[in-house]
């Protein structure tokens, strides 16, 4: 009997989480015990030029007050710095060599957890799952900084792919 829809989904957010969980308890150990997914998610958009609590928000789909707090917590464990930038002396987030360190941690982890899962299932199947998953998303690049997107209300997504009734 085939799984429904609604399993399918669950199962797709089951190997995220197993693996963003992994991940979370591997860093731990090499030393990075007070990050969370969702910090990630931050570093990864004030790396890509969020300079502020607002933009940050903007960028995670949530309000300013939790991406200024999320910014408070991140300086306060040495992930993310303000450095002085411009004419305008503005002050901008900027990650730290501490949060740059924690963020290529990260990525080793994500590679050696896909090795487990390659061992586990062999290089044919995780390959072929890989382009299967490819050309499911389609080839808009998946946004690493905004985990809020399960909020957001559907007008906001611009690229999503309509349901296509297959009778029609």
């Amino acid at each position: 009997m085939a799984r429904s829809g609604a399993d399918l989904a669950l199962l797709l957010l089951g190997g995220f989480r197993s693996m963003a969980d992994a991940a979370t308890a591997e860093l731990s150990r090499r030393g990075f015990d007070d990050v969370r997914p969702a910090h990630e998610f931050a570093l990864r958009a004030i790396a890509g030029g969020a300079g502020n609590a607002s933009e940050l928000g903007r960028r995670l789909a949530v309000t300013k007050q939790a991406a200024a707090k999320t910014v408070a917590m991140l300086e306060q464990r040495g992930y993310v710095s303000f450095e002085t930038a411009g004419v305008s002396r503005r002050k901008r987030l900027q990650v730290t060599p501490r949060g740059h360190a924690m963020m290529k941690q990260g990525e080793a982890i994500f590679e050696e957890l896909r090795a487990q899962w390659e061992k586990e299932i062999g290089s044919a199947d995780l390959r072929k799952l890989e382009e299967i998953l490819a050309r499911l998303v389609g080839s808009t690049p998946i946004r690493l900084d905004t985990p809020g997107w399960i909020a957001q209300d559907a007008t906001y997504r611009t690229q999503a792919r309509p349901v296509v009734d297959e009778q029609e």
